[in-house]
């Protein structure tokens, strides 16, 4: 009976972690009025669009981070990444 437990909660747990880790575009949004300070969102968009992929996306997000100051956190980085994309990019899952 124990065992049956330990394994169900262990199983639950599994599938309870990815989500809670899951990228949260909705703070993303709020964190992207930052980015606006500085320049619009014509620069996601063709013909001024120069990302190609959620990596190459998640580096120039990494690499603005550095002026950010205070920086970013890497849950809020995940963040603003799923913004970008549900919103502009539209990659999907990497």
């Amino acid at each position: 009976m124990i065992r049956a437990l330990i394994a169900a909660l262990a199983l639950a747990a599994a599938f309870a972690a990815p989500a809670a880790l899951a990228a949260d575009p909705v703070n993303g949004e709020k964190l992207h009025q930052d980015c606006l300070q500085c320049h619009g969102t014509k620069i996601y968009l063709p013909p001024r669009r120069k990302i190609n992929s959620v990596k190459a996306l998640r580096k120039e997000v990494e690499r603005w981070n550095d002026s950010y100051n205070p920086k970013m956190k890497k849950s809020e980085i995940d963040d603003l990444v799923a913004y970008l994309d549900r919103d502009f990019y539209k990659f999907g899952k990497p």
